[in-house]
């Protein structure tokens, strides 16, 4: 039997409680307004549980191990006091749902929107972003995605360092506040992803080694002993986090998850944990008549992910794509330090754009080993490109974001070299309006002793990138480096930012509206011109062609056009409607074609 982890509320009045800890010679229920304990019973798989009546929404618990050690339960569904206090029962039905006949969407359809809960809003919480819903659907966006929102130590953090991965985060607004979001996208016809973290677990108030062997010493991490998916009682493990998922999208209703960092999760078992997560996905939307979307965070470049179960796969919907991201952003800012080392050609930018990955079982020289596996065949829509993300501005030491480190016109270039790849968008918050608030590492822990090493930590890792001058580097848990990575929302009382803003807007309308659909065709052509930084795709079927001059240069780029029909602009970043300094009229004069630099024109014919 396949037992419900956590404390659930049944109709009959009673609370059933069931946690598993293998190891333990008893486990009692210990309730903060009651003196006497509750023996749990044991099974033979080592699940602990009991059922108890008199048990209100609200109530508060932990476990007691062996008769001495107590500990908030590891698949709480809230945190009410923090991480190292009383877990809280929570009725799965507190909720009334308006969604009943939402069926969710499928990736190939979505404009994703990444976003932190806590500096999105000035308020920083899950109820506050409705407010913002108005903004998203002028900007064109139908698809939001939280970074990861289980229970963290304190109030300020990315997310990455949960240690109750059934709670959403209380100071974000919780159960009731985190549900109100999801019906009230759902009513303005957005999806909603969620980023989930099943590689690790946060350092501070991660009590779940306690219980059991959810850690193995087999394989390492970042991060320290890797999750245990595969060895010595590993189902519990593997269920634990199924049921996670799953809770996610049929108690909170969410349309997909993000798997983070998928590479971490190690399982050299038969059916790997991912596409047993896969299957137990496919058989909820069986169930719900709601189609979900599960996107894997890889850099392995490996489509093992993505195909489908009968080729050997995961049948997951879709990966991110790195390549893409390092490709356009070297060529961009002309950076080579790090893993950017191993791009910056325009040859391996003309190469993502046509089939995302780069190293598809070539040699990196960044990782002195061959990486990756040939893409072919893979649709388009499988993989999620982006020119900005939490890890690509947040993981630079100063947190800069694309606005500060490249023009105006650039910003525009980055954005229709994306928009109007074949892949699958996600923009990063305020980067339609061109935020240049650093997006910076923040964290709220209690240890002093752990907050000193979080900040050590964070000089050395990526001191091989960015060197920061004695008192600029931003200290991760200072209050005021989270207040300073908050969106800047006055961004319409700036003319740039406002000509930025359109701009995206237009191409997101020309994305929904398939006008570059050409470019996901077979038989796309792709011309570079290095010393010129000069990328050109072309497509054509019989309903026309599609032509995309992208001019990464410092030069205006020109070229004969031919034929008796006049090329017809499709988008033209340079245009002074856009914020640029010439007119449609002035691209196409006497036979040519004139590219300004720093510039895209694509046109059809």
């Amino acid at each position: 039997m396949n037992k419900k982890i956590g404390a659930t509320l049944k109709k009959d009045g009673k609370c059933d409680f069931c946690v598993w800890a293998p190891f333990a010679e008893s486990v009692e229920l210990i309730f903060k307004n009651r003196t006497e304990p509750q023996d749990l019973s044991k099974d033979e798989k080592g699940y602990w549980s009991g059922s108890f009546s008199e048990v209100s929404p609200g109530t508060l618990y932990k476990y007691r191990l062996n008769k001495k050690d107590e500990f908030p339960d590891p698949a709480s569904r809230s945190q009410p006091d923090g991480v190292h206090s009383w877990s809280q029962v929570i009725p799965v039905d507190a909720h009334d749902w308006h969604d009943k006949n939402w069926k969710g969407r499928e990736l190939a359809e979505m404009s994703i929107y990444e976003l932190h809960v806590g500096t999105f809003t000035p308020q920083g919480t899950f109820e506050t972003i409705i407010d913002k819903l108005d903004h998203l659907e002028e900007l064109g966006i139908n698809t939001i995605e939280l970074m990861p929102v289980a229970q963290f130590p304190g109030e300020r953090n990315w997310g990455y360092d949960g240690v109750y991965p059934f709670a959403p985060q209380d100071s974000y607004g919780g159960v009731s506040g985190l549900k109100k979001l999801v019906d009230a996208c759902h009513a303005r016809n957005f999806s909603i992803l969620l980023d989930v973290v099943y590689n690790h677990f946060g350092p501070e108030g991660n009590y779940i080694s306690q219980y059991g062997p959810y850690f193995t010493d087999k394989y390492h991490t970042p991060w320290g002993s890797a999750i245990n998916f595969d060895d010595e009682y590993s189902d519990a493990v593997r269920k634990h986090f199924i049921q996670n998922a799953l809770m996610w999208l049929e108690e909170f209703h969410f349309d997909g998850l993000r798997l983070d960092a998928i590479h971490e999760i190690i399982d050299r078992g038969a059916n790997h944990f991912l596409r047993e997560l896969s299957e137990k996905t496919d058989a909820l939307e069986q169930k719900t008549g709601r189609r979900y979307v599960l996107i894997a965070e890889s850099d392995l470049n490996d489509t093992r992910l993505i195909k489908d179960y009968e080729l050997g796969g995961y049948g997951l919907e879709g990966q991110w794509v790195d390549d893409f991201h390092h490709s356009l952003h070297t060529v961009l800012t002309g950076e080579k330090a790090g893993y950017y080392a191993d791009f910056g050609e325009m040859e391996l930018l003309a190469k993502a754009f046509k089939q995302a990955f780069v190293y598809d079982g070539t040699y990196s020289v960044f990782r002195k080993r061959t990486v990756g596996n040939n893409p072919a065949g893979i649709s388009p829509d499988n993989f999620v490109v982006c020119i900005q993300n939490h890890d690509q501005v947040g993981n630079r030491l100063l947190g800069e974001r694309l606005a500060e480190l490249v023009s105006f016109e650039k910003q525009k270039l980055a954005a229709a070299t994306m928009l109007s790849s074949p892949f699958v968008p996600m923009l990063f918050m305020g980067e339609e309006f061109g935020e240049k608030n650093r997006f910076q590492y923040f964290v709220s822990h209690g240890d002093p002793d752990l907050v000193k090493a979080v900040q050590e930590g964070r000089k050395k890792e990526f001191e091989y990138f960015f060197h920061s001058r004695e008192g600029e580097f931003p200290d991760p848990q200072a209050e005021e480096t989270f207040d300073h990575s908050k969106l800047n929302w006055n961004f319409k009382n700036d003319e740039g930012k406002r000509y930025l803003f359109e701009f995206y807007k237009i191409l997101l309308k020309l994305k929904k509206e398939g006008v570059f659909k050409l470019f996901s065709i077979k038989g796309v052509q792709t011309f570079t011109e290095e010393d010129h930084k000069i990328l050109k795709v072309s497509a054509k079927d019989h309903t026309g062609s599609l032509t995309g001059i992208f001019n990464f240069g410092n030069s205006i780029f020109t070229e004969d056009y031919s034929g008796e029909k006049t090329p017809e602009v499709v988008i033209s970043s340079a245009d002074k409607k856009w914020g640029g300094k010439i007119t449609e009229q002035e691209l196409l004069q006497e036979g040519k074609l004139k590219v300004p630099a720093e510039a895209v024109l694509i046109y059809s014919s």
